[in-house]
């Protein structure tokens, strides 16, 4: 079994691995930035080391320091978390070179599904369904031409080493293609230093469905059932739950055999997820995403199996402890993205200084978070606070819980999209299950709601947390006093 992970992450998910290492007996070793410094995993970590300024191209991002951290703490394998470095088949093979031992797929896996072009290949050689595209990277504007005629209107030109929606541009006629191929190839040499694109048809507002994988290093492979990821921005999720109301057991069998499919064809280890995009009862791959998935907590609540810990399991050599038949969906799950930015203006991000911070309790409510009263969002990464997860015994219980929990939360200081939140579990399109990943364009209605569910609610938060700001001081500084204190004894 590993005996010490240094955690190549920061913030809420550093904490959770965190806390999986704890229970599993394992010594955890952070790293952060100056930036973070008084950030709550680091004092969490049982050791914590600086490597670098506060950008992540000079930090989290850079292998060179991450693996010498690695080597400097004794660690024997490293967490990358989401996000950062965890794609990224060279840091994997860094780890791989220096006999650290990377706890996700192997670099093989991490270089050829980072590939949507080579990724699409091997899901067609596997018999996985694709949307009809280009079998290849398009560079010419009469091959772009060609197939979007052959596929019809409306299509999509996307990076080929993209990821995040960025640069992805829908062409709905013929005269606008050509500047929508030069414009994505040039997004895509500027931000992922590879300018190749491929076409696929655009489905106009399916739903994003995608199913949680585990894989040993014996070739087996069980899904965990699937989540709702439709409710987005920007192609980013901002809602997720578990299961889907589109799904019957018919074709949630269809499609969890798939994603099984895909996973042991390109022998796929540890934890990861596989998505599409579905259309009534028609559905295409999306892509894998090779890591543990910030919205892993709605399947945890419903299937009661710990994926992280699960991850440590499967990258120490064990198989997996359970089969296909072993798996049972208990229940819903939902969770909400709990982010510092502005819902009211294009979701900007509001980086700044937390007043107040009082979570949410209570039956069925689970709260990862990274922050505390009186901490500062530094603006240089993703501007999430927490994410708030709600079980219930059927979906209406989950969505009356969350109801419930987002009233309790209170954050003063920065904007939040808690308002957000609250308007969608209270919007009747979602509450009879109607998504699609242009929930938040169609729902025109949304930004008023949340005006209204404010101005409603404003009395009763006054009242309930009357006197919270001079409470939360007191207990501020004993938190940051015993965060500095774990620090200062771990900081190495």
């Amino acid at each position: 079994m590993i005996r010490k992970i240094l955690i190549a992450n920061r913030s809420e998910i550093a904490i959770r691995i965190m806390r999986a290492c704890r229970e599993l007996g394992i010594i955890s070793a952070g790293i952060y930035s100056e930036a973070d410094k008084d950030a709550l995993f680091t004092g969490y970590a049982d050791e914590a080391y600086c490597i670098g300024p506060a950008p992540a191209s000079l930090s989290y991002l850079n292998i060179d320091k991450v693996i010498e951290a690695a080597q400097k703490s004794g660690a024997d394998a490293i967490h990358p978390g989401y996000g950062f470095l965890a794609e990224n088949a060279k840091f994997a093979l860094a780890c791989e070179k220096e006999g650290l031992t990377f706890i996700g797929p192997s670099s093989r896996v991490l270089e050829l599904m980072g590939d949507k072009v080579a990724a699409r290949r091997e899901m067609i050689k596997a018999g996985v369904p694709v949307a009809p595209g280009s079998e290849g990277c398009v560079s010419e504007f009469g091959d772009a031409r060609r197939i979007a005629a052959q596929i019809g209107y409306p299509v999509i030109i996307k990076p080929s080493g993209g990821g995040g929606g960025i640069g992805m541009t829908v062409v709905f006629e013929d005269r606008e293609l050509e500047k929508a191929l030069e414009s994505t190839q040039a997004i895509a040499g500027t931000t992922f230093g590879l300018a190749d694109v491929f076409i696929e048809k655009y489905m106009e507002d399916p739903r994003h469905v995608e199913f949680q994988i585990l894989g040993d290093s014996k070739g087996e492979v069980v899904h965990l059932g699937e989540r709702e990821c439709s409710i987005q921005r920007r192609h980013q999720k901002l809602i997720e739950e578990s299961p889907s109301t589109a799904l019957n057991e018919k074709l949630r069998k269809e499609m969890g055999d798939v994603a099984v499919t895909a996973a042991k064809w390109v022998g796929y280890e540890g934890a990861g997820t596989v998505e599409f995009l579905l259309s009534g009862r028609t559905f295409y791959f999306l892509e894998v995403n090779a890591r543990v998935q910030v919205e892993h907590p709605v399947t945890e609540m419903v299937t009661g199996i710990d994926i992280v810990k699960e991850q440590i399991r499967i990258a120490s050599g064990l198989p997996l402890k359970m089969t296909q038949k072993d798996i049972r969906i208990n229940g819903s799950a939902i969770e909400c993205r709990i982010n510092a930015e502005d819902p009211l203006n294009d979701f900007v991000p509001t980086p700044g200084k937390i007043r107040n911070y009082h979570c949410p309790g209570g039956a069925g409510i689970r709260v990862d978070s990274g922050v505390y009263t009186n901490y500062t969002i530094p603006p240089y990464y993703d501007p999430m606070i927490s994410k708030l997860i709600a079980w219930g015994a059927d979906r209406s219980e989950a969505i009356a819980r969350m109801r419930r929990a987002l009233y309790e939360y209170v954050i003063t200081g920065v904007k939040t999209n808690i308002a957000f939140h609250k308007a969608v579990m209270e919007n009747q399109r979602f509450i009879d299950g109607k998504l699609g990943t242009h929930f938040i364009e169609h729902e025109t209605t949304l930004n008023e709601d949340m005006k209204a569910i404010a101005e409603r609610e404003k009395p009763l938060e006054e009242k309930l947390y009357r006197g919270l700001e001079e409470k939360k001081k007191v207990a501020a500084i004993a938190a940051v006093g015993a965060v500095t204190q774990m620090r200062l004894r771990g900081r190495k």
